[in-house]
């Protein structure tokens, strides 16, 4: 198995970092002064990110567990969500004071300040050229912006004005995907302005969750082969305690797993050999899930057997 390492963070303050081949808890990792709502890998995996609800950003070497000696402070309220650029030289972040700060990584100092929305900021995400940043609340407004110039190049916003939990960009930076409290998973085309697809089937009306884009169908060691087919699909937790996997041009749902109590708030993927996807749910677990049959068309996990259940 491919060598990957999940992370967590908890309403104690800390952070856990996971070996996913023994399951083993490798670094607790303690700095912050209140609950810790988000965090973020940079690209080279050598940082972590993590925002709190004591206003500040941390940053913290994976390798020691310990962190960078001067936090990022500036937010008025809770650190929401944060995200690293794709050069891991920026950080932008969302906060429940409404604004988005854009923040120099080598200095600790804020390049730009947003005043973005009008709720709390539910989620931020870099386009991966860095050019764009995307951003979501609970006022139902999606907002792209210019990273070089912090102007609001659009503002997507549905006709229901659910609100906005969660945004990613696609890995071919043409859609945003956004999860709202309607129950739905919406992919919107932010050039022509429009929602293209609907993903329906999971429980969402509490809980901000979110979730990610993968690949199944000739994956891995077949993905070289002539002929060879790979497809896209969207995965997310549910508040039913399930995770659903919906193929994103057909909408139809692929495959849908159980395995925690309760609402799983969060959902990534990681397309090494082993397909491996982690889940985290308000039962206090990390769940890792591998796909068991590279040659099935659909992606088929299981997290139980095959699997690790991560906890303290």
């Amino acid at each position: 198995m491919d060598v990957w390492w999940p992370a967590a963070v908890t309403a104690d303050a800390t952070l856990r970092i996971w070996d996913t081949n023994s399951g083993k808890c490798l670094h607790v990792m303690e700095g912050h002064l209140a609950g810790i709502s988000t965090l973020a890998w940079s690209p080279d995996s050598k940082t972590l990110a993590s925002g709190s609800d004591d206003k500040s950003i941390r940053l913290w070497d994976v390798t020691t567990g310990k962190p960078y000696p001067h936090p990022l402070r500036g937010h008025h309220n809770y650190v929401s969500t944060i995200a690293f650029s794709p050069k891991g030289n920026m950080l932008v972040s969302g906060s429940y004071d409404e604004a988005i700060f854009l923040w120099d990584i080598r200095t600790g100092r804020i390049m730009r300040s947003l005043p973005a929305h009008s709720d709390p900021v539910g989620g931020v995400d870099f386009i991966r050229d860095g050019t764009l940043i995307v951003s979501c609340a609970g006022d139902g407004l999606i907002r792209i912006w210019d990273t070089l110039t912090g102007q609001c190049l659009r503002t997507l916003i549905h006709e229901d004005n659910a609100p906005v939990q969660s945004v990613r960009f696609s890995p071919n930076g043409r859609y945003v995907l956004a999860w709202t409290l309607d129950g739905c998973v919406r992919l919107w085309d932010y050039v022509e302005g429009r929602c293209v697809k609907t993903y329906q089937g999971h429980a969402n009306e509490k809980y901000g969750l979110s979730g990610a884009f993968g690949i199944y169908g000739d994956v891995g060691t077949h993905r070289a082969r002539p002929g060879s087919i790979v497809k896209a699909y969207v995965a997310s937790g549910s508040e039913d305690g399930g995770i659903l996997w919906w193929d994103v041009v057909s909408k139809e749902v692929l495959q849908r797993v159980e395995g925690h109590e309760g609402a799983v708030l969060g959902v990534d993927t990681w397309e090494g050999e082993n397909g491996l996807v982690v889940s985290c749910g308000i039962d206090k677990t990390v769940r890792i899930w591998e796909r068991v049959d590279q040659e099935e068309e659909a992606p088929n996990l299981n997290g139980q057997s095959n699997g690790h259940h991560l906890t303290g």
